[in-house]
């Protein structure tokens, strides 16, 4: 996505008012996402050991940044990409039962993003994972769970209309759910990512389920490691896919707007069919990967929520360096400051 510069934009905030907001969103949304969905918060780590399959490997052709540790030998450790595999992990650690789970503040660096409205080097989310039983692991508790989450962006985005009444609502109320297959067969001619900017201009807000595993032009709608999220496993649809992306319709840059990645996790089987999917059954070998084929981690459910994504969004802003500080190309710097884009 090249850089969108909004015709006539004009920020609905300071800099110094927009931080008291930022505050009021990351207070309210993680304390209404604990109780919707019964999470309490750990902490986490900033890197982990590379070599343990803990790392979540993204679309996995994504490189971590790494550096060595001269106090252990020079074994290598790498910056978490996200934390989707430590939290399950951290759930069979702690004996969290089936209802109940963990959130936790993560922060990344992504060297390879391309740096533009929506993607920074720096990513901050809260990563949340919760306990199941296996009955759970159905389409209807993943729909549920995305509601739940949906309803307290709802929530917090009334309290910024009450604090700033300038900034007015513009979810909707119900937000609808497709099929990734479904939207190939309703819009054939377009790409994944023109899909998406059709089906979220017509509803605003859209949960798409089916991310990973290949349609039935051969193609996946957009890439998922093999090895958190379940995307190979059919659904009550009879499509593939217990996992999804929820995305909201930006009305200031006119385009799709991700703000969270989440689904119910690969079982052992359907983590073994994964892998030989993405032709990478040697990970059946790592750290994480033997825990969960030795039956040493609960089912679950979890995924990712964007903070500074939502600080955007809820706030109406242009460009995600109006709610963050990170590093830009100077010529976006330059272009953002003549058109009234204040980057913190």
């Amino acid at each position: 996505m090249a850089l969108i510069i909004p015709p006539h934009y004009k920020q609905k905030l300071l800099p110094e008012t927009t931080e008291i907001a930022i505050k009021t969103i990351k207070e309210g949304f993680q304390t209404e996402l604990a109780a919707a969905l019964n999470l309490r918060r750990v902490t986490a780590p900033l890197f982990v050991l590379s070599g343990t399959g803990i790392n979540d490997d993204l679309n996995g052709v994504e490189h971590a940044v790494s550096f060595p540790i001269d106090a252990m030998g020079g074994k290598t450790a790498e910056v978490v990409h996200s934390l989707a595999k430590w939290k399950r992990m951290k759930l069979g650690a702690y004996g969290i039962a089936p209802g109940f789970g963990l959130y936790t503040d993560m922060n990344a660096i992504r060297t390879f993003e391309d740096l533009d409205n929506l993607h920074s080097l720096y990513v901050d989310q809260w990563d949340w994972e919760k306990s199941i039983n296996e009955s759970d692991r159905n389409l209807d508790y993943l729909k549920e769970t995305a509601n739940k989450i949906y309803n307290v962006v709802r929530e917090i985005e009334r309290r910024i209309y009450k604090q700033f009444p300038h900034i007015t609502p513009v979810l909707p109320d119900k937000m609808a759910f497709f099929h990734s297959e479904e939207l190939l067969k309703r819009y054939p001619d377009l790409t994944p990512k023109e899909r998406e900017a059709k089906v979220a201009k017509e509803y605003g807000a859209v949960f798409i389920i089916g991310i990973g595993n290949d349609l039935s032009n051969g193609e996946p709608h957009d890439g998922r490691a093999p090895d958190y999220d379940d995307w190979s496993t059919e659904n009550s649809e009879g499509y593939n896919g217990l996992n999804g992306d929820i995305v909201f319709w930006d009305n200031v840059l006119e385009c799709p707007f991700e703000l969270s990645s989440m689904g119910i996790r690969v079982s052992p089987e359907s983590l073994l069919r994964q892998l030989e999917i993405r032709n990478c059954p040697e990970r059946a070998q790592l750290t994480f990967h033997k825990a969960l084929l030795d039956g040493e981690l609960p089912y679950s459910i979890g995924g990712g929520i964007g903070q500074s994504r939502l600080c955007m969004f809820l706030l109406q802003k242009a460009h995600i360096g109006e709610v963050q500080a990170s590093i830009w190309p100077e010529e976006q710097i330059a272009a953002c400051k003549e058109a009234g884009i204040t980057l913190l």
